[in-house]
């Protein structure tokens, strides 16, 4: 049930009634209709502009429009009132009737909120991505938080979600990791360590290096490091890699595939990917412009082979070769996203740090020029997250020497708090992840805020159930619900209906936090209605000696319950049954 998209067919039809009527011309254009929440809730339940976008083809003038639409609504009784405003907007109200059925419909729906949008066709969502060359840091974190809910969030909107995390573990950065791992296998051994600039210092490397003893003994010791550097890079990778993994699993994200960077090297997947390129008039031998500004001292204009990315949006044409034959780093992104173009998918996204904003253009490009625009990309930046305690920034791990890592953020809050938390802002905007406010049990949290509405309805169930009510889902719904008839509730009930229509726009626009910010007002609406019963005992959840509108309202607050905790499956976190 989505009650925005049945009132919106409700005005589709009452057009067509007119049309059929010689009221209105027939077969008028309605795709751009909408029914919408008004921005003034005072102004009614739903608005539509179906008489301001239809005024012109109808020869019409909008206020007159209405007038004809709000007639023929009236006559529905779910329609408690139509009246025109403004240019030619339509205000609705609906029965109390449209908001009960709306309870009974969370409670007998399953599937309540979930949509066909996607229509079972198949996205990938590649996140997180970092390099594994140690533990993940807390931006690493919001990026894994929001790649995985927005996977939750488009598998709930129907679409066929696949996670994946790409590994660069075909760069330069590798290479560095096995040294930087060398010499803790070298201290393992009672060395020194020798952590000249440029390697990492991290002491995260210690276990690796006894590890690599344990495994190697004292055997690479005397080695030259053309030998060694190939045996600790593999285990040295292997070994970030399980602590990724475990990472990831501490915050509740497992993906579904690990594609290897290095994987791509010499196995002919670049050269395929390339010539895939060339055949299109795509990669070409040519000079770049110098670039902008001032020019760095070992530049020089040189011939390269050049993808024309301008072709497709980018910039400037992006390099693959460098003048001594090598592929540069650009190559395998071409040939890894020439995989995934392969692989069938109707839709790719890309999860990027906001330091990656520059790849945007020549990602879109590879893409656009490998499938000439069939198969469309959606990059997502991550913006920075900003560590606070108590008002002042958190700049050093406890334990890792130079950052927060993610499981120091886990270990500290919690995954269910870490990733709420993370999606109470837009991906685009910075975040201030403020340890002190989200252990505060307060409004002005809203992990705790939400949370605390979920156990409050467990609690009334628990009760109720003690009490003799039945407070199974199609006892419930059975109730009659005319008795939730207070503003208040009534209010709930409307908040409720817009959950449907809130997955979608969500959804559609790639925006999971729409989901947290929805599950804060349901909350907002539910703790208000739990207040005012406080102060009136006719709005208190259990009628004493009223068992029928007793059970309505059991079946409000399960309805609530029902919601937030599929609005908390989405974003990863698990409802709270109590509060301590």
């Amino acid at each position: 049930m989505n009650l925005f998209a049945d009132i919106r067919s409700l005005v589709l039809d009452a057009v067509a009634a007119l049309g059929r009527d010689g009221r209105l011309p027939a077969d008028l254009p309605t795709e751009s209709v909408t029914v919408e929440p008004p921005r003034d809730p005072g102004h009614g339940d739903m608005a539509t502009n179906a008489a301001m976008v239809l005024a012109r083809p109808s020869g019409l003038a909008p206020r007159d429009l209405a007038a004809l639409l709000a007639e023929r609504l009236s006559a529905d009784p779910r329609i408690a009132s139509a009246e025109p405003a403004g240019p030619g907007f339509l205000n609705l109200r609906l029965a109390p009737a449209v908001w009960q059925d709306t309870v009974r419909a969370v409670l007998t729906d399953p599937d309540y909120g979930r949509s066909d949008q996607g229509a079972g066709r198949r996205v990938n969502v590649e996140f997180v991505s970092a390099n594994p060359t140690g533990p993940m840091h807390v931006g690493h974190a919001r990026n894994a938080v929001f790649g995985d809910a927005l996977a939750s969030l488009l598998a709930f909107a129907g679409w066929e979600v696949t996670r994946e995390y790409y590994v660069n573990d075909g760069g330069a950065q590798v290479d560095v990791l096995a040294r930087s791992a060398y010499e803790r296998y070298r201290e393992a051994h009672g060395h020194r360590p020798d952590i000249a600039e440029g390697l990492y210092p991290g002491d995260y490397l210690v276990p690796v290096g006894e590890a690599l003893k344990d495994r190697f003994g004292d055997s690479l010791l005397d080695r030259p490091e053309s030998e060694w550097l190939p045996l600790v890079r593999d285990f040295a990778t292997e070994a970030m890699l399980a602590t990724i993994r475990d990472d990831l699993a501490a915050l509740g994200v497992r993906m579904d595939v690990y594609s290897s960077e290095k994987a791509l090297y010499g196995t002919g997947r670049i050269e395929d990917a390339i010539e895939r390129l060339r055949s299109l008039g795509l990669i070409y031998e040519g000079v770049l412009e110098p670039p902008k500004g001032k020019l760095p001292e070992d530049w020089e204009p040189r011939e390269q082979t050049l993808f024309r990315s301008t072709a497709h949006g980018d910039d400037v044409d992006r390099p693959v070769k460098k003048s001594d034959g090598s592929w540069t780093y650009f190559a395998p992104d071409i040939a890894y996203h020439f995989d995934k173009t392969q692989r069938g998918y109707d839709l790719l996204i890309d999860v990027f740090g906001a330091d990656h904003g520059g790849y945007v253009k020549r990602i879109k490009a590879i893409v656009s020029a490998l499938t000439g625009g069939r198969v469309p990309i959606e990059i997502k930046l991550i913006q920075l997250v900003k560590l606070m305690e108590n008002g002042e920034v958190v700049k050093m791990s406890k334990r890792r020497g130079t950052f927060v890592t993610l499981r120091d953020v886990v270990e500290e809050v919690g995954a269910d708090v870490a990733r709420f938390t993370m999606l109470t802002r837009k991906n685009d905007a910075p975040l201030d992840f403020d340890f002190a406010k989200v252990r505060e049990q307060s409004k002005d949290n809203p992990v705790f805020y939400v949370q605390y509405a979920h156990a409050r309805a467990s609690s009334v169930l628990r009760r109720a159930a003690e009490g003799g009510i039945d407070t199974a889902a199609p006892a419930l719904a059975a109730a009659d619900l005319s008795r939730l008839e207070h503003e208040a509730e009534l209010r709930v009930a409307r908040r409720l209906a817009e959950w449907p229509r809130l997955v979608e726009i969500a959804a559609r626009g790639l925006e999971p936090h729409r989901i947290a910010f929805f599950l804060y007002d349901l909350a907002s609406d539910f703790h208000a209605l739990w207040n005012r019963g406080n102060d009136d005992p006719a709005l208190r959840f259990v009628q004493d000696g009223d068992p029928a509108t007793t059970q309505a309202k059991i079946a409000l607050v399960r309805a609530v319950s029902v919601v937030i905790a599929s609005g908390l499956g989405i974003l990863g976190v698990t409802p709270a049954q109590e509060m301590r």
